[in-house]
């Protein structure tokens, strides 16, 4: 058992190295802000100690504060970081969604187009959201087009479909996974389990069609609701 907490260790103070170094490539100040955080908040406690006549405790406790709020300062601010270097980047929405939780269902990239704009899935709870990255305007089509094919099979399921981005009625990246974990529950998990395997097997199905490999001939469009829009 040692053993393994002992390998195990050296992995996540890698891990919190890589994050520092990230984080400051796009946060400079970052070091110092942490050596404050922990600094003050140490020195408020010491201080409180002094005053009260309980410098040992109040300086224990003052410095197992400082270590918590430095962990949640840092925490912040390398996402805020993270977020910071994947908005614009091709598949950020898919990264976040990946980590929205174990009750979510993700598909990533059920519908892209040849702009490389693109929609993901995610079905949970509170139904079936579509979230698409890419041209506003271009992906308007590509959630019409996915919502119409998805009717066929989940036409009693809510739908809601989210386009990330930061200009009006767009949802920044930072915000996705808060925006969808707000919505509302309305189905059981049984009906959720149900949707997933509709929805699996109306991909299986459009895995299976003829669809002929290689390049496509001149003049040939693709079915409705492919990446041909």
């Amino acid at each position: 058992m040692a053993r393994k907490e002992t390998s195990e260790n050296p992995g996540r103070l890698k891990q919190i190295a890589l994050t520092y170094k990230m984080t400051r490539r796009a946060d400079r100040m970052i070091g110092w802000i942490l050596a404050g955080v922990g600094l003050v908040t140490f020195g408020v406690f010491l201080a409180l100690g002094f005053w009260i006549e309980h410098p040992v405790y109040l300086g224990i406790l003052g410095f197992l504060l400082a270590f918590l709020t430095t962990a949640i300062v840092f925490g912040r601010r390398a996402e805020k970081a993270a977020f910071g270097q994947m908005e614009g980047q091709p598949g950020a929405a898919a990264a976040v969604l990946d980590k929205i939780g174990k009750q979510w269902t993700v598909t990533p990239a059920v519908a892209i187009n040849r702009s490389q704009d693109v929609v993901h899935r995610a079905v949970g709870r509170a139904g079936i959201v579509l979230v698409a990255e890419g041209n506003p305007n271009r992906v308007r089509s590509l959630l019409a087009a996915e919502k119409k094919r998805m009717a066929r099979v989940v036409a009693d399921v809510p739908v809601h479909d989210i386009v990330v981005g930061n200009d009006e009625g767009q949802v920044e990246l930072k915000k996705l996974r808060t925006t969808i974990l707000k919505l509302p529950r309305v189905l059981p998990g049984s009906q959720v389990t149900t949707v997933n395997d509709r929805l699996r097997a109306m991909g299986d199905l459009m895995k299976n069609m003829p669809i002929p490999k290689g390049p496509m001939p001149k003049g040939m469009r693709l079915p409705k609701g492919q990446g041909g829009r």
